[in-house]
């Protein structure tokens, strides 16, 4: 088994896996996004902790990816805490599941050697420039991600290690015609039902929530209601745009910078031409004739449009009459431009000419001579650069100053400030997720939540946050992580208990209709009473969304209907209960098994055999898992 395991681990699924897996991780710049990590762990994992800064890690990753697959859209949907929820308990499910196929990995004896991890690294694209592996390039990549080379090949021995297990799973499936064909009537049957739903909202606006009752709540769900550790700092931040320059570039410096760097002003003289090529890779001696009786045709005054349209072997450019467009020096194979610019006026022919190619024979059809751009021309252009490049050196200036007054007078930033005529910004208190956008980046953040800045309240380092753009901040309020008064809380308490008792009543509504049903009432019979109307759906598919996701899920698990419709209670998301008949049965015609059929079904079950696989690793551990609910709702 742990030799098939180890072979499987080699394929082309492992390795795209395992890319993925760090490609993703080098996007989001994982590892410096963290401050000090929390005691907390987010799960226990048969006694093994996963802290908080794994889960951090992981949760700026999704957040980065989700923010990479929907734009400037996910602005809007990460403002709903229902979503960033589920969010973040899918990144503590991911989580743990990758200890739980960790310790199995182990358990198994499952190993990657040196070589292998060696030859992993070489190979990963991110690593590479011009296709070759580059060591400067993996530094620099692996320290972005906050690693170093032995912490860095830790992680990736483990990544490797984990997919060794993915890998047999996604390598040992296979689908019989039969199985595929049988699978493939079941997803096109179609099912006609009516139902009717009773509503929670009709039962709300009675409920009443007494305070007992919030308290209640508040005390047996306090780990609900933790908040996030907040700061708010002081900043000063520097760029050389922000720069302001002690005197203007002058005109003669205009000049000056003109006359030195005057060659890049120059355009170059530029031709189009057209061409009739003979090949010659089969026989060169009669392609040398057959260019030289189309040479004979130009001399006797026959067109070169036609002439190339009907014998160039070039048939891209036969169809426009030869036309190759403009062409620079350095464009084409030496002979052919030799030639190309020894003609000098517009309609002149060349003689023939060889290239790699085959036999040419060259029209000039128009000409752009030499241009220089005069100093008028370029004047703004010119003083724009000169007035960056001044900026430049004024900013590193200035940086060093900051820096060195920033760490002399630790305890405000108001001097360095002062000295390089910026000022001192300030914001309100905000976590690690919800930073404003002046400090919303992983390196400032990472410092911002430091020991040192928040007990010692320094001025941090310089922090770099591009190209000449940096940052000096200092810590000016923190609040510790801490459980948020039952007075904050209480309207979000409210409104779950008032859902939790709609939900309650609505269900012991919908069993007493359900049990005169059952007795032989139909659903009209029922309406006037579940204040519904009765909704009939014919054609139903499996992925239809015209009815609710639980109605379409519970329809096709029910027998198939005889002589009375088969019926079924259906909890909704939202508290609602929907009472629901299936009334018929349509079966699909038998289809021929089609080679990507047969792979997407062979795809689904790899999908559900490997939840098979995590759910039965998960039911044989011991899993605590702390409640993340409103962990980011401050």
């Amino acid at each position: 088994m742990l030799e098939r395991i180890r072979e499987g681990s080699q394929g082309v699924t492992a390795k795209i896996v395992l890319g993925l897996v760090i490609l993703s991780f080098a996007l989001a710049g994982i590892g410096s996004y963290l401050g000090q990590p929390n005691d907390q762990p987010v799960a226990v994992v048969n006694g093994q902790k996963i802290s908080q800064t794994a889960f951090s890690r992981a949760y700026e990753n999704e957040r980065s990816r989700l923010e990479q697959q929907f734009g400037e859209y996910f602005t809007q949907i990460s403002s709903d805490p229902t979503y960033m929820t589920r969010v973040r308990d899918n990144v503590v499910e991911r989580l743990v599941q990758q200890e739980l196929q960790t310790q199995l990995a182990s358990k198994l004896g499952l190993r990657v050697s040196d070589k292998a991890l060696k030859d992993e690294i070489r190979g990963l694209p991110y690593f590479q420039i011009g296709g070759q592996f580059s060591n400067d390039r993996y530094i620099q990549v692996i320290r972005q991600m906050n690693y170093q080379p032995d912490s860095f090949r830790d992680y990736l021995r483990t990544e490797m290690t984990r997919s060794q297990l993915v890998s047999a799973i996604a390598g040992s499936d296979f689908a019989l015609n039969g199985e595929v064909s049988l699978a493939t009537q079941l997803e096109a049957q179609v099912r006609d039902l009516d139902y009717l739903v009773i509503s929670a909202d009709k039962v709300k606006a009675g409920i009443e929530v007494t305070e007992t009752e919030i308290s209640d709540y508040y005390t047996l769900n306090q780990l609900q209601f933790m908040s996030q550790e907040q700061v708010s700092v002081e900043y000063v931040e520097l760029s050389s745009d922000s720069v302001a320059l002690d005197k203007t570039i002058s005109d003669e410096e205009i000049e000056l910078a003109y006359e030195e760097n005057k060659a890049q002003y120059v355009e170059p003289e530029k031709r189009r031409v057209a061409h009739i090529l003979i090949d010659n890779t089969e026989d060169d001696d009669a392609a040398k004739l057959k260019a030289e009786a189309v040479l004979a045709k130009l001399q006797a005054g026959e067109d070169f449009a036609t002439l190339a349209q009907t014998d160039s072997d070039d048939i891209v450019s036969g169809e426009l009459g030869g036309d190759l467009d403009w062409i620079d020096r350095d464009m084409m194979d030496p002979a052919f431009e030799d030639a190309a610019f020894s003609l000098k006026a517009k309609g002149d022919v060349t003689e023939i000419v060889k290239s790699e190619f085959g036999y040419h024979i060259i029209k000039l059809t128009d000409l752009l001579a030499q241009q220089v751009k005069t100093l008028d021309q370029v004047k703004d252009e010119l003083k724009a650069a000169l007035e960056k490049d001044a900026k430049t050196e004024l900013f590193y200036g200035k940086q060093t100053e900051l820096a060195e007054l920033a760490f002399e007078v630790a305890d405000s930033l108001e001097d360095a400030a002062g000295a390089i005529n910026q000022e001192v910004m300030s914001t309100a208190l905000f976590n690690r997720f919800n930073a404003p956008a002046a400090v919303n980046n992983p390196i400032v953040i990472k410092a911002i939540f430091s020991t040192e800045l928040i007990e010692d309240r320094v001025n941090s380092e310089v922090i770099e946050l591009g190209d000449e753009h940096v940052i000096v901040v200092r810590v000016k309020e923190h609040k510790a992580a801490a459980t948020k008064s039952i007075t904050e809380v209480s309207e979000q308490i409210k409104s779950t208990l008032v859902n939790q008792k709609a939900a309650e009543l609505t269900k012991e509504k919908s069993d007493t209709l359900y049990v005169k049903i059952q007795a032989g009432a139909s659903l009209a019979d029922i309406a006037t009473e579940a204040e519904s109307e009765v909704k009939q759906v014919i054609g139903l598919t499996r992925n239809d969304r015209s009815v609710s996701p639980q109605i379409a899920q519970s329809v096709f698990k029910l027998a198939h209907p005889k002589n009375e419709a088969v019926t079924d209670l259906v909890s909704l998301n939202n508290g609602d209960v929907a009472i629901v008949a299936l009334t018929k049965v349509t079966a699909a015609e038998p289809i021929t098994v089609e080679a990507q059929v047969k792979q997407n079904f062979a795809t689904q079950q790899i999908n559900k055999n490997y939840l098979v696989f995590v759910n039965s690793l998960k039911a044989d551990a011991e899993i605590e898992a702390a409640n993340l609910t409103v962990a980011e709702q401050n």
